[in-house]
């Protein structure tokens, strides 16, 4: 029977996951002596996986504003997040616990990047942090004083902009050193990597300035193991590796493959459901489709010698994509601490004290005001209709930029600077294709938003909609809305029509 599991997950967290692991996963974790740590920025979490005494699977969960690239640097995380890199240190020491856990991961240093869309990140043998900087298209490191320092771009890449122009997102150490990155396609233009999702993609030695691989589909995750390069082309489903400037894959598995560790024999690999209405045409969906099957969500253990899977984590619910998972090694039961409820505030430890201390008993949080401003959104009383006017934004004062990764569950906290609400229209209307969005902002705070949906039809034609147009009722809806409309009919490629109200 199945082993499965509802997540541990703090007081205030969203709705439950259900977790399901393969028959003997428990005892095949305890075998090999490790634990899992994965993330999810679609539902923003880090997942740890380890064992209990009793035969079931020990989940516990976290919530961090969009985690992507994860890994392992000695007894710390290294995390990639929405505009930060986070370092979670454990905090337990040998013998220690907490809550029946061996490890106890605490958020304890964070480097502010800006919203620079990181994926991989990385420690090197010369304790140089590196991460993916996928929207400016570069590999990149801390620097003070700065947001990031370029150190490495694809060579088909002339200016960084933040356009994620190749979406370059994997990174692959070899001898603890940056060797290999991986990118949806060699493309120069402003998410121009969305029309070579299906064999546009390569892999390339830094190093060298080579691209080693072509003809990929959308791969991720590069991780060198055992002298070889191994990577996932997430677009047909497959792990792999590299052969002979060829691509040889060695599994197929139903889901979009992300993430991908090792551990003796054993490849763990991630998957993800599709999102087919922004990735269609991938040749996975043919073989899922010919297979009657779909796309899952969860992990898989493969065996390296025989390429068949072993074991299975099977993710349900709320969650639908991964992005990355690492092997704890010598870990049977990892925790972390969240800010969701009180335990980051009570327990501390210090040298001499002889473990961790509980400072104060638990208490009730006040929850946050409605009022508390969201970084980037106007205030709740700039949205009111009788709001006082702004003086009118001087030439050039006004910026109009374009909005990247636009989907349903990211455009939520924008819902007050949509119009028509795409909140509601989500729950009557399915997604069609690829949203596209432009904002205008003034000093730094967003007075203006436009949103169009485009499409091919069932005769194989190019459809876009304008679905959402909104200003500040403080900011000249007469003036700025048509420019808002100009910029995004000029991103979009097409006439757009209309079903935006104001």
């Amino acid at each position: 029977m199945a082993s499965q599991r509802i997540i541990d997950t703090p007081p205030t967290a969203a709705p439950q996951v259900l977790i399901s692991g393969s028959e003997g996963f428990h005892d095949w974790l305890r075998q090999q002596q490790i634990s899992l740590a994965f993330t999810t920025y679609q539902t923003n979490r880090l997942f740890l996986l380890g064992c209990k005494e009793d035969g079931r699977l020990a989940v516990n969960e976290r919530l961090f504003d969009k985690p992507m690239g994860l890994f392992l640097d000695h007894d710390s995380l290294l995390m990639a997040c929405r505009y930060q890199i986070w370092q979670l240190e454990n905090r337990l020491g040998a013998e220690e616990t907490h809550q029946g856990a061996d490890r106890l991961y605490v958020p304890s240093v964070a480097y502010t990047t800006g919203d620079i869309n990181a994926h991989d990140v990385v420690m090197t043998a010369s304790r140089r942090l590196l991460f993916m900087n996928t929207d400016f298209s570069c590999l990149a490191a801390l620097k003070p004083g700065y947001s990031f320092e370029p150190v490495w771009q694809p060579p088909f890449i002339k200016k960084l902009v933040a356009e994620d122009r190749c979406h370059l997102n994997g990174l692959a150490l070899e001898d603890g050193e940056p060797t290999y990155a991986t990118a949806c396609s060699r493309t120069d233009t402003a998410a121009g990597w969305r029309d070579h999702r299906v064999q546009g993609g390569v892999a390339m030695h830094i190093p060298s300035n080579e691209i080693v691989l072509d003809g990929l589909s959308m791969p991720h995750s590069p991780r060198y193991y055992r002298g070889r390069l191994w990577l996932l082309n997430s677009g047909t489903g497959e792990l792999g590796y590299l052969d002979d400037g060829r691509f040889n894959p060695v599994t197929f598995l139903p889901g979009f493959v992300r993430g991908l560790a090792f551990h003796g024999d054993y490849a763990m690999v991630g998957l993800s459901k599709l999102r087919s209405k922004s990735f269609s045409g991938l040749k996975l969906e043919d073989r899922l489709a010919a297979l009657g099957t779909e796309s899952q969500c969860g992990l898989a253990v493969i065996d390296l010698n025989t390429g068949h899977v072993v074991h299975t984590l099977t993710i349900s619910a709320v969650v639908e994509e991964l992005f990355d998972v690492v092997v704890l090694p010598g870990v049977r039961q990892p925790r972390a601490l969240g800010f969701q409820d009180d335990d980051i505030d009570r327990l501390v430890n210090f040298p001499g004290s002889k473990g961790l201390m509980v400072t104060k008993p638990t208490v009730h949080r006040p929850g946050l005001s409605a009022e508390v401003q969201v970084a980037g959104l106007p205030r709740l009383s700039q949205l009111a209709d009788d709001a006082p006017a702004a003086p009118p934004p001087q030439e050039g004062q006004v910026k109009f930029q374009r909005v990247f990764h636009l989907t349903p569950d990211n455009l939520l906290p924008y819902d007050a600077m949509t119009s028509p609400s795409l909140k509601a229209r989500w729950q009557t209307q399915p997604q069609r294709g690829e949203l596209l969005g432009v904002s205008a902002s003034v000093g730094g705070a967003m007075v203006g938003f436009a949103i169009a949906e485009k499409w091919t039809d069932t005769q194989d034609q190019s459809r876009a909609e304008l679905i959402s147009l909104y200003v500040l009722p403080t900011h000249r809806p007469e003036v700025l809305a048509p420019a808002l409309s100009a910029h995004l009919e000029a991103l979009v490629g097409m006439a757009l029509s209309d079903t935006a109200s104001r």
